[in-house]
């Protein structure tokens, strides 16, 4: 009878304790997804994504936010650059976590999902333990895992096959790259950097599930997907409300006499114009030629380390390395010698090679590069025309 009442005092005390450690939400308790549009700086150009948990009842009113990370992680800025920082769940009070985004002129929209009791329990019970110190830390990827794809992947596993996502308002056969540039403008040094780091993975055309890395994207498929059951089906969303609507709307285009296409097409064309100037006067080979191979192996070797270097999925098979070759820095101090040795000759027929690859890469769609760079890659394959001309008369 004793060892009876022992156990029975233990369920109790083990019951309490989780009482306060997970509140059970009442029948008035929500849980909202909130959406945030787009901001001011390029990180946060895609907009945000969190979960509200209200319940006056109770007087809870928070958000979990996936999108969280700490600029105080050791070597911080190298686990970024190599994909291995880790991001983290994070719990704020809701007028806090809205206020921010008021106050950097970001629109606020809920979306009041259509759970039964026990589904909000099981979803508040699910982010409270993945708010716990060895639960809240996860490795971000921009498109498979992040603040969207998160509070996706936890509603779809708290209602499982009685829920029945609704792509209808997509755009069909957006590859990745497509999404990106829905955001972020071509002519940008932002667009420019983004298609520069990332590979020809994104170049395929996204199943629907993938746009959902977008947080626009999940609001609208979350705006008409339904529930299944035995009853019949009903609206996943039951109430959409507009929390804020800023007064003016985040623009990211750049002036033209500063965009990339502009100052890199100058650039392309005092190339040009020195290499016509250099063949005309048979000047020799010269500073220009390595500075240019310099640069580019430059590049080349932070694509490489992007694709080889970092556990960033979408920067393999980044094709810019045509252009970007690393060993381009080698090659730009040997071929301004006065005898350079004999195989820099046939290094250089091989960049021309390259270079032409990507114009057939860019027809057949294995990779879209930046349209930015069109105007440099014209005037590098000249120049390494006339390097190749040079080359050959020191040979002859």
């Amino acid at each position: 009878m004793k060892k009876l009442c022992l156990l029975f005092i233990f369920f109790i005390s083990s019951y309490c304790q989780a009482q306060l450690k997970y509140p059970i939400l009442s029948e008035k308790a929500e849980i909202n997804l909130i959406t945030i549009g787009p901001g001011p700086e390029l990180y946060d150009a895609f907009g945000h994504t969190a979960i509200q948990v209200k319940d006056e009842l109770q007087g809870i009113n928070v958000v979990f936010n996936y999108g969280v990370f700490d600029f105080d992680t050791p070597n911080f800025y190298l686990k970024f650059a190599r994909g291995k920082l880790l991001y983290k769940l994070s719990k704020s009070p809701y007028q806090r976590f809205i206020y921010n985004y008021k106050a950097q002129q970001r629109w606020i929209r809920t979306q009041t999902l259509n759970l039964s009791l026990q589904e909000k329990r099981n979803a508040f019970g699910f982010l409270m333990n993945n708010l716990e110190e060895k639960n809240r830390y996860y490795k971000y990827d921009f498109f498979y895992d992040n603040c969207a794809t998160r509070p996706f992947y936890a509603v779809e596993a708290d209602l499982g096959n009685t829920l029945q996502m609704d792509y209808s308002k997509q755009q069909k056969e957006l590859t990745h790259r497509d999404l990106i540039h829905q955001y972020i403008p071509w002519n940008s040094w932002g667009s420019l950097g983004i298609d520069t780091a990332l590979g020809s993975v994104i170049d395929r055309p996204a199943t629907p599930e993938e746009y959902l890395f977008l947080p626009n994207e999940l609001k609208d498929a979350f705006s008409k997907a339904q529930l299944s059951s035995t009853t019949g089906k009903k609206s996943l969303i039951i109430k959409e409300e507009k929390v804020f609507t800023p007064s003016y709307v985040h623009s990211y285009s750049t002036h033209f006499l500063l965009s990339p296409i502009f100052i890199l097409g100058v650039i392309a064309f005092l190339i040009l114009f020195r290499t016509y100037k250099d063949y005309k006067n048979d000047t020799p080979i010269n500073l220009l030629d390595a500075i240019l191979l310099i640069i580019t192996g430059i590049i080349g070797v932070l694509v490489s380390f992007l694709w080889f270097g970092t556990d960033h999925t979408a920067t393999a098979w980044n094709y810019n390395l045509l252009w970007a070759f690393p060993f381009h820095i080698i090659a730009g101090f040997i071929v301004i010698k006065k005898n350079p040795p004999r195989w820099i000759y046939p290094y250089m027929k091989l960049a021309i090679i390259l270079v032409f690859l990507i114009f057939f890469h860019w027809t057949v769609g294995l990779h879209i590069y930046s349209i930015e760079l069109l105007p440099l890659l014209i005037a590098i394959t000249f120049r390494y025309l006339f390097i190749l001309k040079r080359l050959k008369e020191i040979k002859g």
